[in-house]
């Protein structure tokens, strides 16, 4: 079992959850709902799996938060 961190928008305009894999072209998806994101994610994934192991174009370090004046 393999685990990669997604990073989640909401779309302000359409309402969809949004998210991809940082530095993995191609795994990413949509989903109406947290649930649903995370389905359509792990299905892309499992899809994507199928080619190989990934060859990740950067690594996901984190979040930071930021205050401006």
């Amino acid at each position: 079992m393999r685990t990669w961190n997604a990073v989640i928008e909401r779309d302000a305009q359409t309402g969809l959850y949004v998210g991809y894999v940082p530095g993995w072209p191609g795994a990413h998806s949509q989903g109406a709902t947290i649930d649903e994101l995370h389905d359509n994610l792990v299905e892309v994934i499992a899809m994507l799996l199928e080619d190989g192991e990934p060859k990740l174009e950067s690594e996901f370090v984190g979040t930071q938060t930021l205050r401006v004046a």
